[in-house]
């Protein structure tokens, strides 16, 4: 059997494996792939055209791969598309579709599937703040609105510190410890668990009053803080008085020596007069108390004391610049002694001497008086006196304003009282006299 000409069998597969190896990189070169990251998954999310990009950074992205998933509310909606380095941070961006709707101030986690799973980007609204803005094409979450989840092997290395390096290994020694430190004192350590719950007990019914204490604390030091200037000032003033005090101090060590000689020589005038202080405030006893039941009689007094004789209802009786004023004054001394409270004296009047009778001289008669002429009186018209005031002013017999024995009548005198004589009284007149 003759063997075909040729290339053997096995020489032709390996030139096919070379020839698609070279395919595969020849294609992979003419389109710019990086990797296998850099190629699309079919099915995968945001997928389409309607799709924006977002960038987040990272201060550390742990694994996270592009391709990952990019997820709100446990519901995938994209993918991560890049990964960079931005100086000390991780850039990373992300697609997501056109429908997702996320504010301004979203905020960025890194967080696992699973114990052992892969790692995606979660994207939320900010817990307890409101929402800004919306998320758009090209916008960047910033490093503060980004974080990550504590890692397994961070906590399996924290718990491996702890037990390896920590304080487990001298459990032992400490309850040892405790055990001999209790053996023995159980009377009072119970005694003494009584009375800390007496006093936790006690400090729970004050909590009011120490969480206002708490803020009184917090007041008065935001009171101090706002005044430090001032402190700072008084502190850096302080060592001068201190120093003018020291160098005054033989003074000031005088005038208390001599301050206290004064208390005692008070001490003992006051102890040497204390029983005529007590009489005498015993004895202004019924005369406070007599200004106590006076009231407001005393004040009312002063009013008038200083206007005497004329009272604050004198006042009323003027009319523009003139006033009319008609006055009384009873000048009977037993009037006036019953108006001042005591009785007038009696003034006993002695009995007069009794005169001899003279005899009376015989005069000679007179001789008769001669008869004198009749003088003819001039004839005149007799007309009234007219007064500015009125027709029938009565002129007053008096040649000055204050008249003894007369009385008037609405401001004119009458002759009835002219002819009376009347000495009881005395009347004062002022009509139409400037005020």
């Amino acid at each position: 059997m003759n063997r075909p000409t040729g290339m053997p069998r096995r020489a032709r597969s390996a030139v096919s494996a070379r020839s698609a190896m070279v395919a595969i990189v020849l294609t992979m070169a003419l389109t710019g792939c990086q990797g296998a990251y850099d190629l699309p998954l079919p099915g995968g999310a945001a997928g389409g055209s309607d799709v924006y990009r977002v960038t987040a950074e990272f201060a550390d992205v742990l694994d996270l791969v592009p391709q990952s998933s990019v997820k709100v509310d446990q519901v995938t909606v994209g993918t991560v598309e890049k990964i960079e380095l931005n100086g000390w941070t991780a850039r990373v961006t992300v697609r997501l579709p056109n429908s997702v709707k996320l504010p301004d101030n979203a905020i960025a986690e890194l967080k696992q599937t699973s114990l052992l799973g892969e790692k995606y980007v979660q994207l939320s609204r900010p817990a307890g703040i409101a929402p800004v803005g919306a998320l758009g094409n090209g916008d960047n979450i910033p490093l503060a609105h980004t974080g990550r989840n504590t890692e397994v092997e961070e906590v399996l290395s924290a718990l491996s510190l702890l037990l390896n390096g920590g304080g487990v290994a001298q459990l032992k020694v400490i309850q040892s410890e405790l055990s001999d430190a209790l053996g023995g004192n159980e009377t009072q350590i119970r005694d003494l668990i009584v009375q800390l719950d007496t006093f936790v007990a006690g400090l729970d019914k004050q909590k009011a009053e120490i969480v206002r204490a708490i803020d009184g604390i917090d007041a008065l030091s935001a009171k101090i803080a706002a005044r430090r200037g001032d402190l700072a000032a008084a502190l850096e003033a302080l060592p001068t008085g201190l120093k003018v005090l020291a160098d005054q101090r033989k003074q000031l060590t005088e005038m208390l020596t001599a301050l206290s000689n004064l208390g005692a020589v008070g001490t003992r005038v006051i102890t040497a007069s204390k029983a005529d202080t007590v009489a005498n405030l015993q004895a202004l006893t019924p005369i406070l108390g007599q200004l106590a039941r006076a009231g407001d009689a005393l004040p009312k007094s002063f009013q008038l004391l200083l206007t005497y004789p004329f009272p604050d209802e004198a006042t009323n009786t003027i009319r523009g610049d003139y006033t009319n004023l008609y006055a009384t004054a009873d000048l009977n001394l037993s009037t006036l002694g019953g108006n001042l409270g005591s009785p007038a004296p009696s003034v006993p009047v002695p009995g007069l001497p009794t005169v001899p009778t003279l005899p009376l001289p015989t005069l000679p008669p007179l001789p008769p008086l001669p008869s004198l002429p009749t003088l003819p009186l001039p004839s005149s018209p007799t007309a009234p006196l007219q007064s500015p005031s009125g027709p029938s002013a009565t002129t007053s017999p008096c040649a000055t304003i204050i008249c003894l024995g007369l009385g008037g009548q609405g401001g004119r005198w009458s002759s009835q009282a002219w002819q009376s004589g009347d000495s009881s009284w005395m009347s004062l007149m002022q009509t139409g006299g400037s005020a």
